[in-house]
């Protein structure tokens, strides 16, 4: 096996494309995770799904308010009892990030929160337009500082980022989103990378999403493999 986590995107409203895209991916040659983001548990049949579900599983919710309104959010997951991974904002401070994670703690001793930082959508001229005036390099770290602080396991930025925050936190784990497979489109994404160039900058995990389940997921699987073995 490929000891790599692999999170695929799961992003989806509909059960049946859900369970396909879970039942393709399956392999004993990759270390794959799915994760489910607004879209599926915001769905009719999402949260229910996701209270049965047998396997461990990345929950993207970015949660983001204030610390109250945050812990009740959590509170109101602790059923959710095989997840293993979910993600707050940064942008919520750090007394959010704080609360949080000590709630994580407290519901589910495998939980691990993992902070956004700058999405991968956004670019230079985004940020501006925002009212930003630092370089996404520059946010990255200075959010990275927060979720350290708090205690948080991991943080989730692009791989082009990845690397100067693992040279400053060596255990942090790091989460990639924007990958794509050589060739893949980026779509909607600013900062993409491949799955080799990204675990070359020591990321602990990527996420996949159309490189993976857009068109024949199994070859798709295949492609991964072939490329991750070069």
């Amino acid at each position: 096996m490929i000891n790599k986590n692999i999170f695929v995107a799961c992003d989806t409203s509909s059960l049946k494309e859900i369970k396909k895209i879970i039942k393709d991916t399956e392999t004993n040659r990759l270390k794959i995770i799915p994760k489910f983001g607004l879209q599926f548990f915001y769905s009719k049949n999402g949260r229910a799904f996701l209270q049965n579900f047998k396997r461990d599983y990345f929950l993207d919710l970015k949660i983001n308010d204030i610390p109250q309104t945050a812990l009740s959010a959590m509170n109101s997951l602790k059923d959710l009892r095989k997840c293993k991974y979910i993600t707050v904002h940064a942008n919520g401070g750090l007394e959010m990030l704080k609360a949080i994670t000590k709630k994580a703690k407290s519901i589910n001793k495998n939980l691990k929160v993992l902070g956004v930082t700058i999405l991968t959508s956004l670019n230079k001229k985004s940020l501006k337009e925002i009212g930003h005036t630092k370089t996404v390099e520059q946010l990255v770290l200075k959010q990275a500082v927060l979720i350290k602080k708090s205690g948080a396991a991991g943080i989730v930025c692009s791989a082009q980022e990845a690397k100067i925050v693992r040279k400053k936190y060596k255990n942090l784990f790091i989460v990639t989103p924007g990958i794509r497979l050589p060739g893949d489109d980026a779509n909607d994404q600013s900062r993409v990378m491949t799955p080799n160039n990204a675990f070359k900058n020591k990321v602990s995990g990527i996420v996949m999403g159309r490189s993976l389940v857009k068109g024949n997921i199994k070859n798709n699987i295949k492609r991964l493999i072939n490329h991750l073995n070069q």
